[in-house]
């Protein structure tokens, strides 16, 4: 266990949705940070933030926001970060680190170490938490204990910037892993991108009159379809590259499982079905350990 340890005096969070408003409770909660402050585009929210203790201030104005922040996380969609980054290239915070909670790497890394000033220190994050639930009235206090979060750090990234959001989230109890901005964006197309996007073209299948039918399977396979159609529009379309190749070989595989029921090949089924279940039981076991 780590003894709690003030990290950073200000830490402006800027999107208090779901996301950003549980981290903003586990900071408080950790004594990591001395103020909080959220940046919102919707009253009501920072308001719900505010009440929830997530956040000692909230403001609907990005530059108000963000002074004196030695701390600035982008807990926003990730079209919206690469326009934050974009913003934040023209200041000159010297000292100050910026991190993010997007679902992509690659596009937010290359923009932030393209167009950000030296002085400015960023270190790309993804806590592989999230929800098909939204609104700060959804946060958990306890959505990052436990959870694996991947940093991104490139040869440009400082090392003292690096550690201290390495120390960030060990402390708000994630499990850290490093990879690159590719790898990263490589493993989501297919551990988290392809679900949601399965899970949208299954709902999206569905007759409509056959939704009172549905059965706990269906539920349980489907949940994420629930997400913000946004959010996943602008990770669809940040992580294309990845992702076609995740739904290429899977387009290969029900077209090769259609074949086999069109010819009555009950050996190509059973071998797809066989292989499917052994990696699932995999995954099973590798999360009991």
């Amino acid at each position: 266990m780590f003894n709690r340890k003030e990290l950073f005096r200000r830490v402006a969070i800027v999107g208090v949705g779901f996301m950003g408003t549980s981290l903003g409770i586990a900071i408080k909660k950790k004594g990591l940070a001395r103020e909080v402050i959220g940046i919102g585009r919707q009253e009501t929210s920072l308001r719900e933030a505010t009440d929830l203790g997530a956040i000692d201030e909230g403001t609907m104005d990005f530059h108000k926001g963000i002074v004196g922040a030695d701390l600035i996380i982008l807990a926003t969609p990730v079209n919206t970060i690469l326009d934050m980054i974009e913003v934040l290239g023209k200041e000159h915070r010297r000292g100050c680190i910026i991190t993010d909670l997007g679902s992509t790497k690659g596009s937010i890394v290359e923009r932030a170490e393209k167009v950000l000033h030296h002085s400015v220190l960023f270190v790309g994050s993804h806590p592989l938490v999230g929800s098909e639930k939204k609104g700060p009235a959804n946060a958990n206090a306890q959505l990052y204990e436990g959870a694996t979060c991947v940093m991104t750090p490139t040869d440009k990234t400082n090392r003292l910037a690096r550690e201290k959001i390495k120390q960030f989230w060990v402390q708000l109890g994630c499990n850290v892993k490093l990879m690159t901005p590719q790898e990263h964006d490589q493993v989501l197309a297919y551990i988290s991108h392809l679900p949601h996007l399965a899970a949208f073209a299954m709902m999206k299948a569905l007759p409509d009159d056959f939704l009172e039918h549905a059965t706990q399977g269906l539920k349980d396979t489907t949940r994420i379809a629930a997400s913000d159609p946004q959010v996943w529009k602008d990770i669809a379309l940040s992580n294309h590259k990845p992702l076609l190749k995740a739904l290429d070989e899977t387009v290969k595989i029900l077209a090769t499982m259609r074949k086999a029921i069109v010819g009555r090949d009950q050996e190509v089924l059973v071998d797809i079905f066989k292989n499917a279940r052994d990696k699932r039981e995999k995954l099973d076991k590798s999360h009991a350990s």
